[in-house]
């Protein structure tokens, strides 16, 4: 058998190489909607963790909800893809996206050996508000990720939104991104209910001591106070006037040292 030369910078073609048939981004993005309850009513927001999905109007899986997404142009990088796809398929813009994972099972795809790039948001919804199916999308819509998780959406999307959806629960948990869907000022039922919306089964009986602990209080939490340095109470959501809190700029580094 005759010995290839070695293969270098004069020599070298890619034709050689079986490359994948499309590399597209998959797009998560979730967030927590906020319905005010009938006027007079002292209860908490009716809250729920919601994904954003598209109804897919051309092969494969026509008609079949899916996440935005689409394939990458060689001149751009998966991240610049995935927020033009974003922004195309939806109307969605200028929201940071993280990324989650890549998917390369083969034949998740009917049209060949796709290799797709998933990343992920939470976002407030105002960032949502002028959402418009465009281009490859039929329809775009939010809906509650628990009903999305029972659909049988395109492609492996059921599979990337589970993973998604532990990512987003993991940083409910570890960072302060909570701060996002509360008013400046809030208090630590507001706080409990907003993480509980994203992690349902989190359950912390001494949650209100272990936040306002002093430990807490030097961390990621100070109570609100007026010019004269009082506290600040509300009674807005319960017949009993609450303290309230406020996020401070300190940012939580897990280790795992404690």
């Amino acid at each position: 058998m005759e010995r290839q030369p070695e293969e270098n910078e004069s020599n070298y073609t890619a034709s050689r190489y079986r490359t994948p048939d499309g590399a597209p981004s998959d797009i998560v993005i979730f967030t927590i909607t906020s319905r005010e309850r009938a006027a007079g009513t002292k209860a908490l927001p009716d809250r729920r963790l919601e994904v954003l999905l598209i109804q897919r109007k051309k092969w494969p899986f026509e008609g079949r909800w899916a996440l935005p997404g689409g394939f990458c142009d060689e001149n751009e990088s998966m991240y610049d893809c995935a927020r033009r796809e974003l922004m195309e398929e939806t109307g969605v813009a200028d929201v940071h996206l993280e990324y989650l994972n890549v998917y390369s099972e083969p034949k998740r795809d009917p049209r060949g050996w796709i290799i797709s790039h998933a990343f992920f948001a939470l976002v407030h919804e105002r960032y949502l508000a002028d959402r418009k199916a465009q281009d490859d999308a039929a329809d775009v819509r939010l809906f509650p990720v628990d009903e999305a998780l029972g659909m049988e959406l395109a492609f492996d999307h059921g599979l990337i939104l589970r993973d998604a959806l532990d990512k987003v629960r993991e940083k409910m948990l570890a960072t302060t991104i909570a701060k996002e869907f509360l008013p400046e000022e809030f208090t630590i039922g507001e706080l409990y209910q907003v993480i509980r919306t994203v992690v349902p089964d989190f359950e912390e009986p001494n949650f209100i001591r272990k936040i306002t602990s002093t430990r807490a209080r030097q961390g990621i939490l100070e109570e609100a106070t007026d010019e004269d340095g009082r506290r600040k109470l509300s009674n807005r959501y319960s017949q009993r006037a609450a303290q309230l809190y406020r996020f401070t700029e300190y940012e939580p580094k897990l280790s795992i040292y404690g």
